[in-house]
């Protein structure tokens, strides 16, 4: 296993990060088992676990601490904060009021004492960055975590925040976790040049793009959409949607990639992102045993100019087949009142 520096943290990181979304009730129940997978995975070099506390309601925070115990020190620990927490108002977003709150309930579920990277799940557009960044500078002098980051934040965002980190004396955001894969190269164009210029770290998440590169799904072949991942966002593996035919005949292509250069699926698609000179580190997160051996299994691939080309004319650079973020979208798009003017006022004369 291969290490990177975590932008200018200081923390050096394995080029593979282990996810821990599947672990909990959302994808594996079974606590001893979970164990056993994030300990394969410290034995295989592995020393970056992210998680978050949305995961399985807190389950996988509790399951990563329970598997650290006597092995903290030798493992560099992410994990988020930003969406609702339980029942009841002030349980979600950005503020002070809640990242203080939260970060001590994070800290509770996974036994530790400090938090080496701590993450802003999303944007929270009801809250100014600046309280933001300030409560995680706070934090910081207090010893609770170590650094802290973003996650999915737009390039614009990202600008934001490092411009009112400059103005205003702040502590600045060190890294970036977005969605990226063959299937979804939209970060190319703006967020990775972003993240290079301010010199961040980035983790990112979703290689397989939610299953469509695991192998599993194929043209003309049937898709089950009563389990799996497929049953959390039927929406993104339905053959019936048209959008969904482009991402099936790229995997068919990628699959004849795959085989001439004698690797799997899987292998192609966790290596791809880690070709790119911003990415420091790429998300993998099984489910099961079985799946983690299937992606560590291909960490010495390397992907050569050529792979990358035809990789480029399946799906070019900066496109996305889909829309990777399935839970959040900006409010100028999710609210149509932001993009429409009063009736009144819509007419040019």
């Amino acid at each position: 296993m291969r290490y990177r520096s975590l932008g200018r943290t200081g923390m050096e990181v394995s080029a593979h990060c282990l996810g821990t979304m599947m672990f909990g009730a959302v994808g594996n129940p079974d606590h001893d088992a979970c164990v056993r997978i994030i300990h394969a995975a410290l034995d295989r070099g592995i020393n970056f676990i992210d998680t978050a506390d949305m995961y399985s309601a807190g389950e996988s925070e509790e399951i990563v601490g329970k598997a650290l115990r006597g092995r903290r020190d030798d493992v560099v620990l992410a994990t988020k904060v930003h969406f609702q927490m339980g029942e009841g108002r002030n349980r979600s977003g950005n503020s002070r009021r809640w990242i203080v709150r939260a970060v001590e309930d994070s800290l509770r579920r996974l036994d530790t004492e400090w938090i080496d990277l701590y993450q802003v799940h999303r944007p929270d557009p009801t809250t100014d960055v600046e309280e933001t960044l300030s409560v995680l500078g706070d934090l910081v002098r207090a010893g609770k975590i170590r650094a802290f980051g973003c996650s999915t934040f737009p390039a614009e965002e990202l600008v934001e925040a490092h411009h009112t980190a400059d103005r205003r004396a702040l502590p600045r955001f060190r890294t970036e976790q977005p969605p990226y894969s063959v299937l979804a190269r939209g970060i190319e164009a703006d967020v990775l040049p972003v993240a290079q210029r301010y010199g961040m770290g980035v983790l990112t998440w979703s290689p397989l793009a939610s299953g469509f590169l695991s192998g599993r799904y194929r043209l003309g072949g049937s898709i089950d959409l009563t389990s799996g991942r497929a049953a959390l966002t039927p929406a993104r593996f339905d053959p019936a949607i048209p959008g969904n035919l482009a991402k099936l005949e790229a995997v068919e292509k990628l699959v004849e990639l795959a085989d001439g250069i004698g690797c799997t699926l899987p292998e192609l698609a966790v290596a791809f992102p880690l070709a790119h000179p911003a990415v420091t580190s790429a998300i993998i997160g099984p489910r099961t045993m079985e799946q983690l051996e299937s992606l560590v299994g291909g960490a010495s691939l390397v992907l050569d100019d050529a792979a990358l080309d035809r990789i480029d004319e399946i799906v070019p650079p900066g496109t996305n087949l889909y829309h990777p973020d399935g839970v959040w979208r900006p409010q100028a798009l999710a609210d149509a009142a932001l993009r429409r003017r009063p009736l009144g006022d819509r007419a040019a004369g």
